[in-house]
């Protein structure tokens, strides 16, 4: 397995990692209205994107770089 394909897999398990987290501590902020759920839901959203962008970043600097 290439690093290429490597990242590719990475980057998709860890966005839908950390969107999925999220997710879930909006869901927990809205049912008890914590602070900290809200602070941890906004956290792994800015982390999910963050992991988006390195993505496109890691995949356009290879692109000439086969997945094998």
């Amino acid at each position: 397995m290439s690093l290429k394909a490597f990242h590719l897999i990475f980057v998709t398990a860890l966005s839908s990692l950390a969107f999925g987290c999220s997710a879930w501590k909006f869901k927990m902020y809205a049912d008890e209205s914590a602070r900290a759920d809200l602070l941890w839901a906004i956290a792994a959203l800015l982390g999910g994107m963050a992991v988006l962008v390195y993505g496109k970043y890691f995949l356009k600097k290879l692109k000439n770089v086969s997945f094998l």
